[in-house]
């Protein structure tokens, strides 16, 4: 069979059971699911049950899904998320990035002869140190900072941030349907051109500013105000759902111009989300959100589409994790990681093939905010944060409301010391690593646990 080509399609924000096919809510709403592509995509493909992303915020996954390897193993990995003093401060902007001599994912594929490209959202670093260009990407089209008006195209701090290439650009029209037209277009550029290709679309939708396509007097209105775009001030479920299938449609655009350039059969697409839901996500029966290691802020949907080697309407319990796509990928592309580099994730080439043929395996997360850590191992889950250490059964609590600490101390015992020896395989966290945080206490009522 020829060489496949790639198209990772990578969600903001979005909660594990936003979706048709997760059983969110939207499916049972008179006007049905918000994600009917998507939904199609798992039912000719494959969808997972209990994967995962490597952080609850976005730059540390996508350090992740970049390299292969644990975000903790590079210093921008650290901070949660890379935020605006990596563009400003000349003490961090040199360090809050993804090196350009790291291996990436695009790079390896890109020197084993394929066309690449990033068309969306980057948040690994600013130029001049970093970008997509240096780090394996040929094409680029999007935004480098982590969250964008979705009209105005300008970041938290203000300033405008859409690029073709490393060259600023001002387009106008709605973020997400920009983003897809240009992936379209990457597609449609393949008729004739007999290289395989790596697209990564990694949309902003559906993270705030919460603007579906009809609002954009709502972004007019938070430029006026000189209101922070977080928009702890709007939104609704409503025009939440309306941006998850904003998305959709560009999803169902790109797979029909897979299909008439040809390349439908043997393209594997890939669909997920870079953390767990944000204010407006639905996550049942999980508890959480992003920026907590409960499972709501780090369980992901997954769903996997491969005609040539897969079969339709799997599903699989298999444990996976963001990292892990870089050894899938290059396995099936039959291309080797550098050998200086060690992968930390692990193939899931043989899952997408046979679902059944699941492996046993342990996951770790580190978070510096509430000092979160946790495991998961099979079906049992280890957690601690500032309020304790819990342990949950996963397999019959999924929703974590069961503390098991009390009654299995010698199991709890068992995942700690096992965490504590993989800790001492990445490196320690930096001083001077930061979190940022939109909502709090004093913005947005909290419940009470």
């Amino acid at each position: 069979m020829s060489t496949p080509n790639f198209v990772f399609i990578l969600a903001d924000d979005l909660g594990y059971a936003d979706l048709g096919c997760y059983g969110g809510r939207s499916a049972q709403s008179p006007r049905g699911s918000c994600s009917p592509h998507i939904d199609r995509m798992a039912a000719e493909g494959l969808r997972f049950t209990d994967g995962y992303s490597n952080s609850s915020v976005c730059s540390p996954t996508r350090f992740a899904l970049a390299t292969g390897r644990y975000q903790y193993r590079l210093r921008g990995g650290w901070d949660e998320p890379i935020a605006g003093r990596a563009r400003t401060d000349p003490t961090y902007s040199p360090v809050l990035g993804l090196p350009p001599e790291h291996p990436t994912l695009p790079s390896l594929l890109r020197d084993a002869g394929y066309a690449t490209a990033l068309v969306g959202k980057w948040h690994l670093g600013y130029p001049p140190h970093f970008g997509p260009l240096k780090s394996g990407y040929a094409e680029f089209f999007g935004a480098l900072s982590g969250g964008l008006d979705y009209f105005t195209h300008r970041d938290t701090s203000g300033t405008h941030d859409l690029w073709d290439g490393e060259t600023e650009v001002h387009r106008i029209g709605y973020l997400t349907d920009l983003i897809s037209e240009r992936a379209v277009d990457f597609i449609a550029r393949r008729r004739g051109d007999t290289r395989p290709f790596l697209l990564s679309v990694h949309y902003t939708a559906p993270h705030w500013p919460w603007e579906a396509r009809g609002d954009e007097a709502e972004a007019r209105l938070l430029a006026d105000r000189r209101e922070h775009i977080g928009h702890v001030s709007g939104g609704s479920v409503d025009t939440y759902l309306a941006m998850i299938h904003h998305m959709d449609e560009g999803i169902g655009r790109l797979l029909a111009e897979l299909k008439a350039v040809g390349a439908d059969e043997n393209t594997v697409v890939v669909f997920t989300s870079d953390n767990g839901g944000e204010r407006f996500s639905d996550v049942w029966p999980l508890t959480g959100k992003k920026m907590d290691l409960l499972e709501g802020g780090i369980r992901v949907p997954y769903v996997v589409r491969w005609p040539a080697r897969g079969k339709p309407g799997g599903v699989t319990a298999q444990l996976a994790i963001t990292m892990d796509w870089v050894p899938t990928f290059l396995e099936a592309a039959d291309v080797a990681p550098h050998p200086e580099y060690p992968l930390d994730g692990a193939s899931l080439l043989a899952v997408l093939e046979n679902p059944a043929k699941t492996f046993e395996r342990e996951l770790f997360w580190r978070m510096n905010f509430r000092g979160q850590r946790a495991m998961r191992a099979g079906r049992w889950k280890y957690l601690y944060t500032e309020d304790g250490e819990f342990l949950y059964d996963l397999g019959a609590d999924p929703r974590e409301r069961a503390n098991r600490a009390g009654r299995e101390p010698e199991r709890l015992a068992t995942l700690r010391a096992r965490y504590a020896e993989w800790e001492k395989t990445v490196p320690g966290v930096p001083a001077d690593a930061r979190v940022s945080l939109i909502t709090n206490k004093g913005n947005m009522a909290t419940p009470t646990p």
